[in-house]
This record gives structure tokens, C-alpha cells and sequence, in this order.
């Protein structure tokens, strides 16, 4: 057995008691170390010798920081997205959005776009990268959310058609979008959570109330002036949320699906005038 092939078995062993899949975490960790892809590894690591910080990647994923944190990126839809410390990870879960929005829209798609919560850009940039002609405006009340986005609309040639403004959800925004996204902290203050979040990514990015309703509450009723007509506004949920987050939207006059996650859990909202 080679050296890279050693070091990847002793490493996924080591990582089985912080994560759920302690082999890949091993090896974006040693594609990292090395400076390549991770299928050049996983196609022949006798190419390679164990980089001299492998073992301390090990050790700070074995502290429970998150792999995206270390590698300085995750992987989403078709795209790469920047990641550090203040911004909120992107989740594969999350791509439920983009894939409801390819369905409502098609190969046309919408011509302008609006991101509330952007983060480090995850929805927005993914929207844009799907549609070259279509244009978009991420909102955050994170400043170091914003930089992120900015460096990521930059490194994936979007910056021309991609704005950033620091606000607070669609406070102060003016006009009209045909897609709006939003993935909204929705988790209750009481939730515990694994350390790799809970020790690592933004609390405010994560918590919203006693229920993880108060954000959707102040979100909802700025959409319908916000919503262009045949339109759409695609919201993140919590798997157990649908039918509270549905009433809020019912309320505030929409007419609302629900698309699930690859894990067969309620994840997404779809919200269009009746």
C-alpha cells in the first residue's frame, strides 16, 4: 500500500468518532495538502508523497472545524464558493432551491434576481452561473458575508452582473425581481446542534427565535411588493417547518408548494402570486 493510501485509511480511522464521513474528509484534506483535485488522488496516490501538513490538517478537522473551513471552499451547484470563518457553509440540501428555480424558469430564466441572506453568495452566484444573461443583487447584514461574495462573484467571472449590498433583509430595496431566493436562519434557540457548527459558523446566521420563525416573519410580507409579476420567491425551510412556514405565506397572500431534499425532507417553498 502506498504512503497517500496509508495516511488516507489511518486518517478516515482517526476522523470516524468527529464525522459522518470521516473517508471523503480525508481525502479533500489530503487533495488540499497536496494542492490538486481530489480525483487525482483518488486515481493514483502513488503519484504522491504525504505533504509534511497533512497530519495538522488532521488535527484541526479532529477539533471538529469544519473541511470547508480548512480547504477555503465548498463545492455548490456548478460552481466553487470561497469560505471562511464568519459565513455560513453552503449545504447540498440548499441546491433544492436553484433546482426548483432550473424546473420554474427553464433554459430563459429569470432576468433579474434577488438573494436575501447571500452569505458568501451561494444562491445568487449559482443562479447567475445557471443564467448568463440574468442579472442580481445579494443582500447580507454581514460585512465579512459580503467581501466573500464579492471575491466569489469575481473568481467565477460574475462580478460584472452581480451587486452586494449590506442591509437588513429587504429593508430600503426598491423594484422588482422575477426570482428571489432566500435561505434565512431558521433554526430555534434551543436547538442544539454538532460542534462543527455550532462551535464554528455564524450564530446569526443559524438561530432565529424561539421557533427559528422570526425571520421568515419579517421576510414574508416584504415579498409581494418585491415579486415581479409571474414571479417567483424560493425560500429555504427547516425539514419540520412547511406547514408553519405556509401559513405565514398563505397569510401574506401567496400561493405556496413545497419541493424536498435529496433526503426526501421538506426543504424548499415555492411562493407565487395565486
Amino acid at each position: 500500500m502506498t504512503d497517500v493510501a496509508a495516511a488516507l485509511r489511518d486518517a478516515a480511522q482517526r476522523l470516524a468518532g468527529v464525522s459522518d464521513t470521516p473517508r471523503l474528509d480525508a481525502e479533500l484534506l489530503m487533495a488540499h495538502a497536496l494542492g490538486v483535485e481530489r480525483q487525482a488522488v483518488l486515481l493514483d496516490p502513488s503519484r504522491f508523497d504525504v505533504p509534511a501538513d497533512f497530519v495538522s490538517l488532521i488535527g484541526r478537522r479532529m477539533q471538529h472545524e469544519p473541511v470547508a473551513y480548512i480547504v477555503g471552499y465548498r463545492d455548490f451547484w456548478t460552481i466553487r464558493i470561497a469560505v471562511g470563518r464568519g459565513v455560513l457553509i453552503p449545504r447540498p440540501d440548499s441546491e433544492t432551491l436553484i433546482d426548483a428555480a432550473v424546473q420554474y424558469f427553464g433554459a430563459d430564466g429569470p432576468k433579474h434576481i434577488l438573494d436575501l441572506g447571500t452569505g458568501p453568495g451561494t444562491l445568487l452566484l449559482a443562479a447567475l452561473a445557471e443564467w448568463p444573461d440574468a442579472q442580481g443583487l445579494g443582500v447580507d447584514a454581514s460585512e465579512t458575508a459580503i467581501a466573500f461574495a464579492a471575491r466569489n462573484a469575481d473568481d467565477i467571472g460574475a462580478n460584472q452582473r452581480a451587486r452586494f449590498l449590506f442591509g437588513d433583509w429587504a429593508a430600503g430595496l426598491e423594484g422588482q425581481f422575477d426570482l428571489i431566493l432566500c435561505n434565512p436562519p431558521y433554526i430555534a434557540d434551543s436547538e442544539a446542534l454538532m460542534p462543527d457548527v455550532a462551535t464554528h459558523e455564524p450564530a446569526d446566521a443559524l438561530f432565529a427565535g424561539a421557533d427559528g420563525l422570526d425571520d421568515y416573519r419579517r421576510i414574508i410580507p416584504e415579498l409581494a411588493r418585491l415579486l415581479a409579476p409571474r414571479g417567483i420567491a424560493i425560500l429555504e425551510i427547516g425539514a419540520t417547518q412547511r406547514i408553519l412556514v405556509t401559513s405565514l405565506a398563505e397569510t401574506a397572500g401567496f400561493a405556496v408548494q413545497c419541493r424536498r431534499d435529496l433526503g426526501n425532507r421538506d426543504r424548499a417553498l415555492l411562493l407565487t402570486r395565486p
